[in-house]
């Protein structure tokens, strides 16, 4: 007979139940790193980690099942994603048994203690290593059979990272199919996907979009800079406007998974970035640019914004890279993806925080405003007004009309008080203001009544926060889910504590 006291099964169950509830609205989209391996002089485990934490980063991408890096990611929080590499595909997709060692040996042996979370079944194997591609749903469903033996299917996810390679025509988004070559392959891949509760990983690369364009789709689009009305990018299926090339391949791999009868598989960015450095013949691959896309990216993700197809779905991402890996073959920019030096130095200034909820008092820009050019177009500042309160997550709810900085026919006003949010939001991560010449900086504060721009010092000389407006509809959005979470928990826990 079971004592009084301990828990039966069924209360076990509902308890397991609540707490999935309590945390269902704490997840969000977040940026991690890919961390390879190709460089000749790379830093110890317990030197990578260390850097991770100074940058905030809680999510890795391994290139593979290191056994010294899983060691020091123990006992971190840090979210892992091993990696079965393509090398190794092959054995683990024509054997259960090894299928089951790798789980053993690579996941297993250090959960709980290193908080792994997805296993990534070889990378672009359609395309990088296409002889296997015949193994790739069995070594998933091998792996998948161990994972579930070892009780840790819930906790680890599996999939396989895919290339833009594998859809034909990616633009327009709506008319993307997946190749045909692929067909069988595919369908068994997001049926498993489907099956198991898992996502779609995509290696989502502007910077290779662009380039292969020749021209075709202007730099701003791959960097999430804001474009002129004349280079406005839309699908003229759907007339949905792209305001950049990230979320239209994003939605090209929604809409090839559509084509196929697949629906509600969430995408999960698994490698992207920018070089900072090429060759002659790469003019584009340079720090500028690298810090641009790197940034803006970040804010992307973590404004939760979806893309146009999927507003709602938000698609985690993994920068590529953390450091330049020297030993890569290739073209130069092939060996210069990384955002830290390995002496732990940043090449640029990168946060993996949400700027738009990180305060704007920046004492090193108190008394500085970035404004808006009274000259400029006022075409050209309604561009860089709705990026700064689109992609660049300024908090525009001030400007809002019945807000205290609104002004009707004003937009010069009401782009400086967007623009100078912006600006003290990320400048110390790289941020600038310019918004394509059509700002500025200036000492004089444009503060007037109760809309108070950030890096005022007020009337009577003490610091004071900006002018803030409702809560924006997310906002309000999450709190509601909060509440109605709240209200669920407290109905069912006298049902669970009666099992």
């Amino acid at each position: 007979m079971l004592a009084r006291n301990s828990m039966s099964p069924r209360r076990l169950e509902a308890v397991v139940i609540l707490l999935m509830l309590m945390f269902l609205n704490a997840s969000g989209a977040f940026v991690g790193i890919n961390i390879g391996t190709q460089l000749s002089d790379p830093p110890s485990p317990s030197d990578i980690v260390a850097i991770l934490k100074a940058k905030k980063i809680q999510h890795v991408r391994l290139v593979n099942s290191d056994h010294q890096m899983l060691v020091a990611l123990a006992n971190t929080g840090i979210e892992v994603m091993v990696a079965v590499p393509n090398d190794q595909l092959l054995r683990v997709g024509q054997s259960r048994p090894t299928a089951a060692d790798w789980v053993n040996k690579n996941v297993a042996a250090y959960l709980p203690a290193t908080n792994i979370t997805y296993i990534a079944v070889g990378d672009e194997v359609l395309t990088a290593i296409p002889n296997a591609a015949l193994v790739l749903v069995p070594a998933l469903q091998f792996l998948q059979s161990a994972l579930l033996a070892a009780n840790l299917n819930t906790q680890v996810k599996l999939s396989s990272p895919h290339s833009m390679d594998v859809i034909s025509k990616a633009f327009p988004p709506s008319t993307a199919t997946f190749n045909s070559t692929w067909s069988s392959i595919m369908s068994d891949y997001l049926r498993f996907l489907k099956t198991t509760g898992s996502v779609f990983m995509l290696n989502a690369q502007p910077y290779y979009g662009y380039v292969k364009g020749q021209g075709i789709f202007p730099l701003e689009y791959a960097l999430f800079r804001s474009l002129n009305p004349n280079s406005q990018i839309a699908d003229p299926n759907t007339n949905l406007f792209y305001t950049n090339m990230f979320d239209a391949m994003v939605d090209a791999t929604y809409n090839s998974m559509k084509a196929m009868n697949f629906t509600d598989i969430p995408i999960m960015v698994t490698a992207s970035g920018w070089p900072l450095h090429g060759g002659r013949n790469e003019p584009a691959a340079d720090v500028d640019n690298a810090l641009a896309y790197n940034g803006n990216l970040i804010r992307h993700v973590l404004n939760n914004s979806g893309t146009p197809i999927q507003p709602n779905n938000q698609v985690s991402t993994y920068l590529f890279e953390l450091f330049n890996e020297d030993l890569r073959t290739g073209p130069v920019s092939e060996q210069n993806w990384g955002i830290m030096f390995t002496n732990a130095s940043a090449i640029y200034s990168l946060t993996f925080e949400d700027v738009a909820t990180t305060t704007t008092d920046s004492p090193a820009l108190r008394g500085m405003f970035c404004v808006a050019n009274s000259s400029a177009p006022h075409s050209a500042l309604k561009q860089s007004l709705d990026w700064a309160c689109g992609p660049g997550s300024a908090n525009c709810s001030a400007i809002q009309p019945g807000q205290p900085c609104y002004k009707q026919d004003d937009i010069v006003a009401v782009a400086s008080y967007a623009f100078n949010d912006y600006y003290h939001r990320t400048q110390a991560s790289g941020g600038t203001c310019n918004f394509n010449s059509t700002a500025t900086v200036s000492s004089t504060d444009p503060s007037h009544g109760s809309c108070i721009f950030a890096g005022s010092t007020g009337a009577n000389g003490s610091d004071s926060g900006a002018a803030s407006g409702p809560a924006s509809q997310d906002s309000f959005a999450s709190h509601s889910q909060s509440c109605w979470l709240t209200h669920l928990v407290a109905a069912l826990l006298p049902i669970v504590l009666l099992l």
